[in-house]
């Protein structure tokens, strides 16, 4: 991917080539001040950017990597938006000096070297115009559409969200939200993020510490949410050489230090390898699986072990056409090396919560050395490293691809960021989300199945709760015990891959989940079910102890209780308080935040005192109760 792009400057004012206009136009060049807007979209429509029909030469470069990625994409399209974009950005410059066009060039080139389609690809080169320029939105609009401006909107939104430690759970939600609308929003504000880190040294110190910050802690696991890898290694490594400069250079130099030698190992095991794989005739391509700085340092954290023990592990990463071969693979090198007890790992029948699949195995190889390595085939290792940047291709070719009159099936790829967005509307409290999120992303899974073999993905440590609220909310609350493998288990046992867990549920009204669970459970949604739960309980325990409350103040006062809690008035006033009806009133009460004798003379204020409200209600009870007799008796009541 280019650390840089820059754009030639052509004219005298500063601007980028949008500037030249083709010959014979009879308007004035498009850097004049005196040509209106409208004028510069119907110029840029008539001649398909400022070229006439030859291709803008600083556009070369990305068109060449969306020829390879994305065939079918609208190069004019395109074009046309980089003009647009170019014109509007005509006058301001990056920190570095550079042309501000470089910027979203540099974003749209990333994004196209993952497989995006055009539209994110436009969107991408628009996405600062909205926010930083005059053109507006609905000028947007009218020259792309509607799924640019959309996208466009998304990513200015998420612009003007504040980062800093207060806000970053509600940043996670906001973002969570615009996936939910089009996740193509998020995949251009990372886009946007890995330039701006690239191009970081610009900015002052503080800048890139707090940049960094947010980097790995928000926008690298977001990545790692999405399956796109290729650009969370690279969010990782750039905010770890600004945050911790002296630990990534000592560990760049223990890398360089050792790289020759272990290539050297790295180099036989491919070969053996390739060798086996040749026999069998199997067609494969193996390679070195590349060591990420920020992932070599967590792990030297997480497993406290030294260098030596993690970097001499060798990766190697093998790619065959079809699932068959994925196992048959497997097979082959497990024939050669002894596999290590336990680290075998079937992501491919048991996909990851991003879409990752792949054959997870560690061997004792030469020299008795272990050997990691990952099976999959081209199209799980481009999902691998793209995630949901490369779904509309996908969807794309099979659409296209498939015959005549066939429906596209529901992208179970997908169903993760369902379950995710489920998660977030469920949990009230923005905190606790982030906290969930992260817990998340930082544990690993076990596979478990139900009675029926149907699998269930769990954190490693999650119990028979954890099973339970995976399965279904009212499961998980009137679990009363749990069957593993048969065997009857604590609730608070731990699950491991493979096993068969059977829920036993309450059919008591009153079952619900104990407080003792919270200690134990492992899965975000088990816990924040549990929380919502008792939070729910509180709320109904606060409303019954404010309506009593309220009773008493108004009996205290000789007031007829029964009508004037059954009344409109007792609503009106709720809303006047600024609740959302008299159930919020009353736990306002019960909880302690409004007093139930305040509330009383505010009601009896409303109705003109005391007087006023005996009179009031003597008025309603009287045709009330004459309208319910004679309808009693067969009558249609007073008109």
């Amino acid at each position: 991917m280019p650390r840089d792009v820059v754009v030639p400057d052509v004219t005298a004012d500063g601007g980028g080539p949008e500037t030249a206009v083709p010959a014979g136009d009879a308007g004035s060049a498009m850097s004049g001040a005196t040509e209106d807007r409208p004028a510069v979209r119907r110029r840029l429509a008539r001649f398909g950017g400022q070229w006439g029909g030859a291709m803008n030469p600083v556009l070369e470069p990305l068109f060449r990597t969306v020829r390879a990625t994305h065939p079918k994409a609208d190069l004019r399209l395109i074009e046309r938006a980089y003009d647009v974009a170019a014109y509007h950005h005509r006058d301001q410059k990056r920190k570095s000096g550079d042309p501000y066009i470089t910027h979203p060039l540099a974003v749209a080139t990333i994004l196209a070297e993952l497989g995006t389609d055009d539209e994110t690809l436009c969107a991408a080169l628009l996405h600062d115009t909205v926010e930083d320029t005059a053109y507006g939105l609905d000028e947007l609009r009218k020259d792309f559409g509607d799924n640019i401006a959309l996208l466009v909107d998304g990513v200015t939104k998420l612009d003007k969200v504040k980062y800093g430690d207060a806000a970053q759970a509600e940043t996670v939600r906001k973002m969570v939200v615009a996936m939910s609308r089009d996740i193509r929003v998020l995949v251009i504000k990372l886009a946007d993020r890995l330039h701006n880190m690239r191009t970081m040294r610009y900015l002052p110190e503080h800048k890139r510490q707090q940049k960094s910050r947010e980097t790995l802690e928000i926008f690298a696991p977001l990545a790692h949410r999405l399956g796109m890898n290729t650009i969370k290694w690279e969010l990782e490594d750039l905010a770890f050489a600004m945050l911790y400069p002296k630990r990534y250079d000592e560990i760049a130099r223990m890398v360089s230090e050792r790289a020759p030698r272990r290539d050297l190992f790295l180099q036989e095991v491919i070969e053996k390898v390739s060798g086996d794989l040749r026999e069998a005739k199997i067609r494969a391509v193996v390679k070195g699986r590349p060591k990420h700085y920020y992932s070599v340092y967590q792990k030297m954290i997480a497993r406290d072990v030294a260098f030596d023990d993690i970097y001499d592990l060798v990766g190697i990463r093998v790619l065959v056409d079809t699932v068959r071969d994925c196992y048959a693979a497997l097979g082959t090198i497990h024939a050669r090396w002894n596999p290590v007890p336990g680290r075998f790992k079937d992501y491919i029948a048991m996909p990851k919560f991003n879409m990752y699949q792949s054959l997870h195995t560690t061997v004792i190889g030469p020299e008795g050395k272990p050997v990691e390595l990952q099976i999959r085939t081209h199209g799980m290792h481009h999902r691998a490293e793209y995630g949901v940047a490369a779904h509309w291709k996908y969807k794309e070719d099979m659409t296209t691809s498939g015959p005549p009159g066939a429906k596209l099936k529901p992208a179970s790829d997908m169903a993760w960021l369902r379950q995710l967005l489920d998660w977030q509307k469920e949990t009230a409290d923005p905190g606790e989300f982030l906290e969930s999120l992260r817990f998340d992303l930082s544990v690993s899974e076990v596979y478990v199945f139900t009675p029926r073999g149907q699998v269930i993905a769990l954190p490693e440590g999650g119990t028979p709760v954890d099973f339970a609220y995976a399965v279904h909310t009212e499961v998980g609350h009137r679990c009363i015990g749990a069957r593993v493998n048969g065997r009857l288990v604590p609730l608070e046992s731990r699950l491991g891959n493979g096993d068969t867990v059977e829920i036993f549920t309450s059919k008591s009204p009153d079952a619900g989940p104990s407080r003792d669970w919270l200690k134990f459970v492992k899965s975000g949604r088990a816990r924040n079910k549990i929380r919502q739960w008792f939070s729910k309980e509180r709320r109904e325990t606060a409303i019954e102890a404010g309506k009593e409350a309220i009773g008493r103040a108004m009996r205290k006062q000789g007031l007829p209780l029964q009508r004037l809690m059954s009344g409109e008035s007792l609503l009106v006033l709720a809303r006047d308080l600024h609740y959302a009806d008299v159930s919020a009133l009353y736990a306002a009460v019960g909880e302690g935040h409004v007093a139930a004798q305040a509330v009383v003379q505010k009601l009896v204020h409303s109705l003109g005192g005391v007087e006023g409200a005996e009179e009031d209600i003597a008025e309603v009870s009287v045709p009330t109760k004459l309208r319910g007799g004679l309808r009693g008796r067969g009558g249609a009541g007073f008109p």
